[in-house]
């Protein structure tokens, strides 16, 4: 069962970017690539982002359903981040995840967990507040086993509803005492991503899709980042980033997924934390 689900709601794309003619140098050219320039990117031009992205992925994963890619941006003085994606080639919804960065920021870094369904390759597309698209790419192999989008949830059913929209969230380092001081952090939360692709083997029906298509991080009043989510991510999306302190002393996470459930948690993020 093939779907080409993209991230947002179970029934329309969401606004992503708007996008590129020619891949970087390094990519590999194919019919599968090719669909998702034409589809979700149009005709702008995209610039080879080798020099100012630095994409980490796992040549040959161990975990399949779980799969780190990090992406550290430095922009060229004078450029500012705008949003971050990450896409799949060979995913049933390829755009995995879109971060839209609050602040004018020339660099970010940035890490989240994919399910990776088949061998492709993978990427990092950055938009500048100017309007420039950059991207870096690699390929990633697949180990075997059963596709990771149409693989059984962990947990019972009992057990994942118990603790859905539980939030962690780990500020790592040394805490910051001053404003305007970069600070690292780890996000997670308890939630099924249901790709709408996992037979029930008790009900022989579909898992109907379920998945967290928003997640808005604010540092007071100021937004720290949203992110676009799809059926992509992992079972219990997490993500690491970092982020500027403005002197706050809690960050809000709100979460919402595509049946309107919406979970919101509030964290101590002061030195004393």
């Amino acid at each position: 069962m093939r779907m080409r689900a993209r991230f947002g709601s179970a029934t329309a794309i969401l606004g992503f970017l708007a996008a590129v003619t020619v891949g970087a140098p390094s990519a590999i050219a194919g019919p599968t690539w090719d669909g998702i320039k034409a589809e979700v990117f149009g005709s702008r031009a995209i610039l080879d982002g080798a020099s100012v992205i630095k994409l980490g992925a796992p040549y040959r994963p161990d975990d399949v359903m779980a799969v780190p890619l990090s992406a550290d941006v430095q922009l060229p003085k004078g450029q500012t981040i705008n949003t971050v994606s990450f896409i799949v080639d060979e995913n049933p919804s390829p755009v995995a995840a879109k971060f839209d960065l609050g602040g004018a920021r020339d660099h970010a870094a940035l890490t989240t967990y994919i399910r990776l369904n088949q061998q492709s390759d993978v990427r990092v597309v950055v938009e500048t507040t100017g309007g420039e698209l950059y991207m870096s790419e690699q390929l990633v192999k697949f180990a075997g086993g059963q596709a990771s989008c149409s693989a059984p949830p962990m947990g019972s059913p009992e057990e994942i509803a118990a603790n859905m929209g539980r939030m962690t969230l780990a500020l790592q380092g040394p805490r910051a005492v001053a404003s305007n001081t970069v600070q690292r952090a780890e996000f997670e939360l308890n939630h099924p991503n249901h790709t709408g692709m996992v037979l029930d083997q008790i009900t022989l029906f579909y898992i109907p899709l379920l998945m967290v298509e928003h997640i808005e991080l604010k540092q007071g009043d100021d937004v720290v980042l949203t992110m676009a989510g799809s059926i992509t991510l992992k079972q219990n999306p997490k993500f690491a980033f970092d982020y500027k302190t403005n002197g706050a002393s809690e960050m809000t996470v709100t979460a919402r997924d595509t049946k309107g459930a919406v979970f919101k948690r509030t964290f101590p993020i002061g030195p004393g934390s």
